[in-house]
């Protein structure tokens, strides 16, 4: 090993300035993002959440738990004596219960061995160098409740057997150190879009077991919901977390820099930070090739009082030392994640950077998202006298050139442009809200590249205009009072289940989503009124150089939210077809690809899933112009991995043949990134007329 910085001695240091008695504790790891045990412990699996789902078939669902209790049959059973008042009879009845333990614990035993489902794991198996929490040792896992058992093995002696643990087989994290380079633009395209699919996935099994932990509450049962604890761990035991096989330096391929993380557990699915609660990630000594710690990415969320961010620089201070209330009360050692760090500064390794920081309205336990930052790179690295008084060992972290502009830094620049948007910048605008208050909150229009205001000059469509006959027969609505519960009339319409959760994200799609309507008397904070509430977000419609016109977001949207609705006066067959003499711009609905079946699309974790055919509607026979009115939609640009997915919905008429065209998030959207919508591919033997993106 090289030769190491030169730290001072802790025996020769003075005594901290009004020394106190402190009891000696096991230092935290990262006090800002804590998980309880009865978290990490919160069961695998929720309940079944669709009535798509089968029990038949030969795969199992991931939304079943089952427990088998052992009995003892009547051979087991033995009379209890009359109890004594000496000693002798307690003893005796202590040891007829042992015998009864001792026997049926040995018949299952026995049954496991015959499939190979026993294994005998020592005492201390755990590395001592990567531990996190309690039940988390590289990754969180969340036993099964009956995967413990002692059991006893007949011997001379009569003596209690070792501890025999049932361990499911997860696949563990590789000790191969390898940096990814000089990929391919295909090899991008691929790896970025196998991470989004991971993602999304993860974000709909979160999505789901949220649904049915705040389901539970509401039926009385309090329960802290940690969707992202069950979403982690069924991903892991179907083998989907990524990059397992290989121990990666640097860039992650498929994460880009300025990808935005609701839930640290995410972040380990991903394979961007392997530490469930640690802020450093790294290679132990016992698996590493020479015998060094390496670190990979750090956690840089402002949970030790002698960091310092300064954005390109970063005063990181080393992990240990710290008491329940974040505070410095031991001196902390040039040992496993402080070593690693040492050590990747001897060897000019690079760091990933993620920053964690509150965020309103974030939904994680800890009110925190995270942001990757990009690359780092360690070049000093000293022990110095803490703001507590304790020794804290601290590095210096420089970011790499010619990388993209933070995330982080993103994120605070929309913050100021929502708040003071002149003044974040001042020039560019040519008005701040293009709806003219149609929309619940403004809607920007930035132009920097040349003078075109074209979209100033449309009429605001903020719903969309259905011919008269559309709103004949409108029918009936619930009846519920306080707000909609799952077996009222409008849940039933949706197949026995709302469409979205009680925070208004979207679970799963459909074919159709039905909301409650004018003619229901539920009141306006029902959890089934949604989309038609209109914008939440502050958007911008700016001028591109690659799209003509774009639309970017100024806050940041998390997956399943609905962003808005996209408007236009519907036309028939026989209306389009004389509009396309004309040269007007028509959209067409039935181009939208179906990628409302991509959301909550489960056949991963279950080889029986089937996509939602209830309710069902007719194929969309009907244009939308948008030559004259238009609302902030009609500016998405087309991409075939769109960020956005459209989702039919009825609320104010029942006419499926004519359903609102309702955006939602199809993966986290930071600040300031353009969204994006697949328009689909005309067909030749389609209506006359072209695939309109309004540019």
């Amino acid at each position: 090993m090289g030769s190491l910085v030169p730290f001072q001695d802790l025996n020769l240091q003075p005594e901290p300035t009004n020394p106190r008695i402190i009891p000696k504790i096991e230092p935290k790891l990262e006090p800002l993002d804590e998980y309880t045990q009865a978290d990490l412990q919160t069961p695998p699996f929720f309940p079944n959440p669709s009535p798509n789902f089968s029990s038949s078939g030969s795969g199992s669902s991931p939304f079943t738990c089952n427990s088998n209790v052992l009995l003892p049959t009547s051979s087991t059973v033995h009379e209890i004596p009359p109890l004594g008042s000496d000693d002798t009879t307690v003893y005796s009845e202590y040891n007829r219960i042992s015998e009864l333990f001792k026997e049926a614990f040995a018949r299952k035993m026995q049954q496991q061995q015959r499939f190979g489902e026993i294994e005998v794991v020592g005492r201390n198996h755990q590395d001592s160098e990567n531990q996190d929490l309690g039940v988390i040792a590289e990754e969180v896992v969340v036993e099964d409740p009956d995967s413990r058992a002692l059991v006893p093995v007949s011997n001379e002696n009569n003596q209690v057997s070792e501890v025999v643990v049932t361990k499911r087989k997860y696949q563990q994290r590789s000790s191969e150190l390898v940096r990814v380079t000089d990929l391919k633009p295909e090899d991008q395209v691929y790896f970025r879009d196998a991470v989004r699919k991971t993602r999304m996935l993860y974000d709909s099994l979160r999505i789901l077991a949220m649904a049915e932990d705040e389901g539970s509450q509401h039926l009385g049962t309090y329960r802290r919901p940690r969707g992202d604890l069950k979403a982690c761990q069924i991903l892991r035991e179907h083998g989907l977390w990524m990059n397992r096989d290989k121990r990666i330096v640097g860039a992650i391929p498929g994460v880009l820099i300025g990808d935005v993380f609701f839930f640290r557990m995410e972040l380990c699915v991903v394979g961007l930070h392997g530490q469930a609660q640690a802020g450093i990630d790294y290679v132990p000594a016992s698996q590493s090739s020479n015998r060094e710690p390496i670190a990979t990415s750090v956690i840089v969320s402002g949970g030790y009082e002698d960091d310092q961010d300064g954005g390109d620089v970063i005063i990181y201070t080393g992990h240990g030392g710290q008491d329940k209330y974040s505070r410095q009360c031991v001196h902390q050692k040039l040992e496993c994640g402080n070593l690693a760090l040492e050590r990747s500064m001897h060897y000019g390794i690079e760091v990933r950077v993620i920053r964690g920081f509150k965020y309103e309205g974030s939904g994680s336990a800890s009110g925190k998202v995270y942001v990757y930052d990009g690359l780092y790179r360690i070049v000093e690295c000293w022990f110095d006298i803490g703001r507590s008084g304790f020794g804290v060992y601290k590095y210096k972290l420089v970011r790499i050139d010619n990388q993209e502009e933070m995330g982080s830094a993103i994120l605070r620049f929309a913050q100021n442009i929502r708040m003071r948007p002149l003044e974040a910048r001042p020039t560019g605008y040519v008005t701040l809200d293009i709806s003219r208050k149609k929309e619940n909150v403004p809607v920007f229009l930035f132009n920097d590249i040349d003078d075109n205001h074209d979209p100033a000059y449309f009429e605001y469509l903020a719903k969309t205009v259905y011919p008269p006959y559309v709103y004949q027969n409108v029918g009936s609505g619930c009846e519920c009072i306080d707000g909609c519960a799952d077996n009222c009339y409008c849940a039933l319409r949706n197949g026995g289940q709302f469409a979205y959760d009680y925070n208004g994200i979207l679970m799963r799609g459909k074919p159709l989503v039905f909301e409650c309507g004018p003619h229901c008397r539920c009141p306006p904070t029902c959890r089934n009124r949604v989309t038609q509430k209109g914008l939440r977000n502050r958007f911008e419609v700016f001028r591109s150089r690659e799209t003509g016109w774009g639309v970017r977001s100024l806050d940041l949207i998390q997956a399943g939210s609905f962003i808005c609705e996209f408007t236009g006066v519907v036309l028939t067959r026989e209306q389009a077809q004389i509009f396309t003499m004309n040269g007007d711009s028509l959209v067409y609905p039935s181009r939208f690809p179906e990628r409302w079946a991509e959301w909550g699309d489960l056949s991963q974790i279950y080889p029986n899933y089937v996509r939602p055919t209830y309710p069902s509607i007719p194929p969309l026979d009907f244009a939308m112009d948008v030559s004259r009115m238009r609302n902030v939609a009609c500016y998405i640009s087309h991409s075939s991995s769109p960020n956005v997915l459209v989702q039919p919905v009825l609320y104010d008429h029942n006419h499926v043949a004519f359903p609102h065209l309702m955006l939602f998030a199809m993966e986290n959207i930071p600040p300031l990134k353009e969204i994006s919508i697949d328009y689909g591919v005309a067909d030749t033997d389609e209506w006359a007329g072209k695939l309109a993106i309004c540019d």
